[in-house]
């Protein structure tokens, strides 16, 4: 009877490790409405670790599919309820804090963070270089691989940039490799329209001979 109590103990035990180990897997990312792959979120919940075990910051993601927002709304209407619903994301974050935000459907990404990385984040890198190209990419790869990797493309770098200016090594960091996709995306984007032009003006020449 007593090894059969303590081997019940010890399975509740083991299931409330677990759980408490769920729980604290979903830290960092407030929301994804399902689009972010597993594998992304692992990776994205080893980083946001790190950064608050070195370096005292919590940085989050916050991704929806859509806001639920009239097609035919104002555009400052819509900016208005986008700010709104962000202000309310950020009053119960943890400080000192960057915030990820995403909403697909109003094609709408930001970057919020705590007046103490006004001089350290720059939003218009991290959203231009790591984001958005991944994100406006014109491909086969389905939505869901989209979100997955400008998200994680994002944190990543976001994390690095912060453990940069405190002089920290993240041992979870992906390195250079956010950086290089939104480059070869973008070469090849560039590609494109400049071999369309010159296609262009050849056909317009061949015309007028």
């Amino acid at each position: 009877m007593k090894k059969l109590n303590s081997l019940r103990i010890g399975v509740i035990f083991s299931l409330l490790f677990l759980f408490c180990q769920i729980l604290n897997a979903q830290e960092f990312i407030i929301n994804d409405d399902k689009l972010i792959d597993d594998r992304a979120k692992e990776k994205i919940n080893q980083i946001g670790d790190e950064v608050k075990s070195k370096l005292g910051v919590n940085v989050y993601v916050y991704v929806k599919s859509t806001l639920g927002l009239d097609e035919n709304i104002k555009t400052k209407d819509k900016i208005d309820i986008i700010r709104n619903n962000e202000n309310q994301i950020l009053s119960k974050l943890e400080q000192p804090y960057v915030l990820l935000s995403i909403s697909v459907e109003e094609t709408h990404v930001n970057l919020l963070f705590s007046d103490e990385f006004k001089n350290i984040v720059d939003k218009d890198d991290i959203l231009d270089d790591y984001v958005v190209p991944l994100l406006a990419s014109k491909d086969k790869n389905t939505l869901f691989a989209k979100v997955s990797a400008a998200t994680l493309n994002g944190y990543g770098a976001i994390a690095d940039t912060i453990a940069e200016s405190k002089n920290v090594k993240l041992e979870s960091s992906i390195g250079n490799s956010g950086k290089v996709s939104s480059t070869i995306w973008r070469v090849f984007m560039y590609s494109i329209i400049i071999l369309g032009l010159f296609a262009y003006t050849y056909a317009v020449l061949k015309k007028r001979k």
